[in-house]
């Protein structure tokens, strides 16, 4: 939900402690390992290595002819290259177009053919000119790539530009040599889990970014998802902890979490406010003082998480059934249609359960039992008004809509528990309902509830199954948008406008290991 007219509230006390944990960010150059030449084929984009990175100098570009250079895996970071030119002296500029692809295909793509929603100013691509040959140009923006694309759009006829050297400063908040081990002799789950960790990695930067390409800022749902990767792996606390004040000392003037805040120029939150998002900072919380046993901070964004819920009791009505929601209310996933009043009611009584455990662990026993009795009660009414007995699932909204979401967040919810919850997860299995899910965000929930029910070798499969798909389509890192039965979706009306490291997918860290320690 959008709120043009809010008014903000800011807490410098928690802005100050957010600015404390601010994280000095580690940077390594990269050189590019080889040249390639990348064509379509069908559906895919076929990658030739056409040398060694380090023939790079003995590359000449004349007008229309472009170079292709492979750094290896995906980075996210600063670019520097180096330029001359061969033959005549340089009688006019060069005019140069680069383009920076997280995946193959993004080269291929045509920026002039984008009419999509979302903005244009997210392609990854430049236009320079050089008047003055030889030119070092350190490139002010930051970019999420693996490939780099130099066309000469023009030299003269009379002289050839030369791409002397390219070299990328990455950076990262996160160690590389820092991260618990995930043991397996399996290759594909060793790929899985290499790939979950490069992602988390380079979404580590200022705060936990959603995606270092776009949107490059702080979302909370992305957040909460992060945080488990990160304990499992980098067990970087102080970011979590930054992040977290930063979402409780900027607020709506009612206390309200926002989805997101930026952190430049100013520290804001945005105008954009999701009713599980907003309920999602109870968790978080939770898990933090879970992971780190930091009860100073547990106390102090205590009643920021407890607002939380108080503003979200206010969307249900006497039978103690959430209001219907609008498509922009409640996210729970991109779903074109997805209805979100069960997935709502569900995420209420899963962030409400944890208030209340964070209650009895700060002594406030009376908020405590409040706060199960609130529960239970929300449980009762989904079972009362938005389960079919018949049909053996829970429905959603007026047209009483079944859905893999509906279905999966009962389960995290515990309104459904041990048999019965497998049960429904089978029956779900089953009948594959019409409404399924679209994002790697909503399947990391699904997995996470077959876990819950004790089907380790179901989440395992699931986890090969759709994490392995994107690996064996030649992923570095995993995409914000995936769907097995078509690779080219977008909910934004074009693939180049895609991102593919994007934090909600570096799950499979956190998964893997919960699963190791069951084995």
């Amino acid at each position: 939900m959008v709120d043009q007219e809010m008014k903000r509230l800011v807490n410098a006390g928690f802005i100050e402690k957010a600015q404390r944990c601010r994280p000095r960010l580690k940077s390594s150059v990269k050189a590019p390992l080889r040249i390639v030449a990348i064509s379509s084929k069908g559906d895919t984009a076929e990658i030739q290595e056409k040398s060694d990175g380090r023939m790079l100098p003995r590359y000449s570009l004349g007008k229309g002819e472009s170079l292709c250079l492979d750094f290896g895996t995906h980075y996210v970071g600063y670019v520097t290259l180096k330029f001359n030119s061969v033959g005549s002296p340089q009688d006019a500029p060069a005019f140069l177009r680069l383009k920076f692809a997280e995946v193959p295909g993004e080269i291929l793509d045509d920026s002039g053919d984008y009419h999509g929603w979302i903005s244009r100013g997210w392609i990854q691509e430049e236009f320079i000119h050089l008047d003055v040959l030889p030119a070092e140009v350190r490139l002010p923006r930051r970019y999420a790539f693996r490939y780099l694309e130099i066309l000469a759009l023009d030299t003269s006829k009379k002289w050839k530009l030369v791409v002397e050297e390219a070299k990328l400063s990455a950076v990262s908040a996160a160690d590389p040599e820092a991260v618990f081990p995930f043991h397996t002799q399996d290759k594909l789950l060793k790929d899985i889990d290499r790939v979950s960790v490069r992602t988390l990695a380079n979404c580590m930067q200022d705060v936990f970014e959603d995606g270092p390409k776009r949107d490059r800022r702080l979302w909370i749902g992305d957040l909460r998802l992060q945080a488990l990767a990160n304990y499992e792996t980098f067990r970087d606390y102080k970011l979590v902890k930054r992040c977290l004040y930063l979402f409780a000392g900027l607020t709506r003037d009612d206390g309200r979490v926002g989805a997101c805040v930026f952190t430049e120029p100013d520290y804001i939150v945005d105008d954009t406010f999701f009713f599980d998002y907003s309920l999602f900072f109870v968790p978080v919380l939770y898990d933090y003082y879970m992971e780190s046993g930091d009860e100073d901070t547990l106390k102090e964004l205590w009643p920021c998480a407890k607002r939380q819920i108080e503003l979200a009791s206010q969307e249900f009505g006497t039978t103690h059934v959430v209001r219907e929601m609008e498509a922009n209310d409640c996210f729970l996933d991109w779903k074109a249609g997805l209805d979100k009043q069960a997935g709502a009611q569900a995420v209420y009584i899963y962030c409400v359960r944890r208030g209340a455990c964070l209650a009895r662990i700060l002594g406030c026993t009376d908020e405590a039992s409040r706060l199960e009795r609130e529960a239970e009660e929300k449980a009762a009414a989904a079972m009362k008004y938005l389960w079919d007995g018949t049909k053996g699932m829970f429905i959603s909204g007026r047209d009483r809509q079944i859905s893999y979401a509906s279905q999966v967040w009962m389960v995290l919810a515990e309104v459904v528990k041990g048999k019965e919850a497998r049960e429904l997860l089978n029956r779900l299995d089953e009948e594959k309902p019409e409404m399924g899910m679209v994002t790697p965000y909503m399947n990391h929930h699904y997995v996470e509830a077959l876990l819950l029910c004790g089907e380790e070798k179901k989440a395992l499969d699931y986890i090969k199954y759709y994490w392995g798909g994107m690996v064996e389509g030649g992923a570095d890192t995993f995409w914000e948008l995936y769907n097995p039965e078509n690779r080219e979706e977008s909910p934004y009306g074009s693939r180049i406008v895609n991102s593919y490291c994007h934090a909600w997918s570096c799950t499979p860290a956190f998964l893997l290991r919960k699963i190791e320690k069951i084995f």
